[in-house]
């Protein structure tokens, strides 16, 4: 289980970076047939998931909404909005698949969806379809929506 002791690399990067990276995942999957809804992961899966909703001209869109972390430390996964049907046709998106509990819970709810994320560690990457950049499993991805401190702090 990663903990800020493991991690030892950080990786900032730019809303800009995001932006060029999830557009490149956004080609990979335009390659597939066609998906006929997307469900983000949340939070991190949200700004990506919109992103390739706009590149596939997809309009529906859902959310699974899935608390394993707090600041750098992964605990137990809390389900706390789940989607129903068995996946087909669902393209499930998501920021980074760090080491795959989040996925393999997402997978459990829908068996047949494609999942995809912008970024894959080695210990997550067997639980997603496609993704398209491996990153070490010691670094810390920091994403534009993490820098600086929040409006509201989690109580």
């Amino acid at each position: 289980m990663p903990n800020s002791d493991s991690q030892n690399h950080s990786f900032p990067v730019s809303w800009e970076e995001l932006h060029r990276d999830t557009k490149a995942l956004a080609w990979r999957l335009a390659e597939l047939p066609a998906f006929t809804s997307i469900v983000a992961i949340t939070r991190g899966g949200l700004v990506p998931a919109a992103i390739v909703a706009r590149e596939l001209g997809v309009r529906l869109v859902d959310t699974v909404c899935i608390a394993s972390y707090n600041d750098r430390t992964q605990g137990e996964a809390e389900v706390m909005k789940s989607v129903s049907g068995d996946g087909t046709g669902v393209l499930v998106v998501d920021d980074l698949v760090d080491t795959g509990v989040t996925a393999r819970l997402v997978r459990k709810m829908l068996p047949k969806a494609h999942l995809a994320t912008v970024y894959a560690k080695p210990a997550g990457r067997p639980e997603v379809d496609t993704f398209v950049t491996m990153v070490s499993q010691s670094t810390w991805i920091i994403f534009p929506w993490d820098v600086g401190d929040p409006v509201k702090p989690a109580g």
